[in-house]
């Protein structure tokens, strides 16, 4: 019998243009949390696809129990015992909770579902792993943290042993994931063997035993966690030593860049998503609103780019009112637009590169001519910002955006948005799915634009992130502004009793 429940020995994996992974071998031991760790475009989502059945590796072999498996589909990943959650889950949306679990695994009689021995078995598995769940909420209405345990459920349902993670904390704000690392550890003490995708590394201090780097689609090595550093697993994903630190000097504001008066926007079921919000934001200064998901932010971010409709208040960008502006118009003001859901709202997955850079600016003269538009200049602008961003694409300008890895494909947009030389830039989550090496790239970005006199609205649930980059902490809370902190005064402990509602500032109540 062999010491691993599950063997990749020497996958080799081309698509055009690129060596996604070459001859990299991975083995996982029964029971245990085993991290695969890379930066964005390293090989990690691709290996674990072809451990899952969604693609099929052009070199190597897989060994389950020391015994070689073919793995054509995920219905035959299922029957080796192995599931996955994906980083963009796979639910449908209209369905219930309890719809999702048992869809493609369904118990019927005489053509008609029988849901009660499947409710039953859900509901155990739910109070068993400690994974709460309305098994007759439907997924729109639920949060991203539920959905997650959704497809956690939807593994443990089909009796799966082995259960891969790719990059599970994406979407999840801090108190989700704590909660994910201890089902996660749970999970591992009943003998279910983990396979975790991630970049953030003390992630891994706090669940992993092991850890896999991968580094440009080849294999580095693999760590015993307790006895790596951090330092020691970043200088391994990205081969260069790691300075954690962003080398940021004292602010300098000037004048009011975005000044945002008693904004109020409608939510659901009479409540008032942003309530009598206001603050300003000045040229050269980063102010960070942070706050628990979901008090807000995402409809306050809408409303100031234009993507929903307000019902009182102002908003003035360089003392110009843009409250009834268009989303162009407040564009070529000088507003920028990091959004949260790249694929929603940052690009058009299914154009290539060279035309997702060039969404904010085809209709201007250096881009057209005419009403026609300038296919040279768009490809001389796309080549000039992968350079300049490091973004990694199989075929380069002309590579599809939905083939590139998630970190990529938000390079791509930072790109195109500080390419337009903004004189607001609102970044909303911009490292979320980042390595630590995109990571500390894009907060130096962002600190650049500051220093080049740009006003910065950072929107951000990672509090480390909070901390490094914030000149003004505004803290949010149901809607409203509760708080407004010196961003190198305030503790994470006073942070986070003004964003769990304990606290509340005078001037703000």
């Amino acid at each position: 019998m062999s010491d691993y429940i599950i063997q990749m020995l020497h996958i080799t994996k081309d698509f055009p243009g690129i060596r996604a992974n070459d001859d990299v071998t991975l083995e996982l031991k029964k029971g245990e949390i085993h991290a695969l760790l890379g930066e964005n475009g390293a090989g990690k989502s691709t290996l674990m696809s072809i451990l899952f059945g969604l693609y099929q590796a052009d070199g190597g072999e897989i060994h389950k129990d020391g015994k070689k498996v073919e793995i054509r589909n995920p219905n035959d990943a299922n029957a080796q015992g192995i599931g996955m959650v994906h980083q963009h889950f796979k639910l449908v949306h209209n369905f219930t909770v309890l719809e999702n679990i048992v869809l493609g695994v369904e118990t019927t009689q005489n053509g008609l579902l029988k849901m009660d021995q499947a409710r039953k078995k859900v509901m155990d598995l739910s109070e068993r792993y400690g994974l709460r769940i309305d098994p007759d909420a439907y997924i729109s209405d639920i949060t991203v943290g539920m959905q997650q345990r959704v497809e956690i459920l939807k593994m443990l349902y089909r009796d799966n042993d082995i259960l891969i993670f790719d990059e599970p904390t994406a979407v999840l704000t801090p108190q989700e994931i704590e909660e994910l690392m201890n089902i996660m550890q749970g999970l591992a003490k009943e003998g279910k063997s983990i396979l975790f995708i991630t970049h953030k590394l003390n992630e891994i201090k706090q669940v992993a035993d092991r850890c896999t780097v991968l580094r440009k689609g080849a294999y580095v090595g693999t760590v015993q966690v307790q006895d790596t550093s951090v330092e020691e697993m970043a200088e391994m994903m990205v081969g260069r030593k790691i300075s954690f630190t962003i080398d940021k000097q004292e602010a300098r504001p000037g004048d009011t860049a975005l000044k945002v008066q008693g904004l109020t926007v409608d939510g659901r079921h009479g409540k008032k998503a942003v309530n009598n919000v206001s603050f300003d934001v000045r040229q050269g200064e980063i102010v960070c609103i942070a706050g628990i998901d979901g008090n807000g932010q995402s409809e306050l971010v809408y409303a100031l780019t234009g993507l929903m409709p307000i019902s009182a208040g102002t908003i003035s960008l360089m003392g110009q009112d843009i409250t009834s502006t268009t989303i162009r118009q407040r564009n070529d003001k000088g507003l920028a637009h990091i959004p949260e859901d790249r694929h929603q709202y940052g690009l058009v997955l299914d154009y290539d590169l060279q035309q997702n850079l060039a969404l904010k600016n085809y209709y201007s003269d250096q881009m057209q001519s005419h009403g026609f538009i300038r296919f040279g200049q768009v490809r001389d602008q796309a080549e000039a910002l992968i350079e300049r961003f490091d973004v990694r694409s199989g075929r380069g300008p002309e590579t599809v955006v939905r083939s590139m890895s998630g970190g990529n494909q938000q390079k791509a947009i930072i790109a195109r948005e500080i390419n337009e030389d903004p004189q607001v830039l609102i970044a909303v989550q911009p490292t979320r799915g980042l390595d630590v090496g995109a990571t500390i790239y894009i907060h130096e970005q962002l600190v650049k634009e500051r220093d080049n006199g740009k006003g910065i609205l950072l929107i951000s649930l990672e509090l480390d992130e909070v901390f490094q980059l914030a000149d003004r902490i505004l803290v949010i809370y149901e809607g409203a502004i509760v708080a407004e902190l010196n961003g190198k005064e305030a503790t994470a402990q006073e942070l986070g009793l003004y964003m769990a509602g304990s606290r509340r500032e005078e001037t703000h109540a």
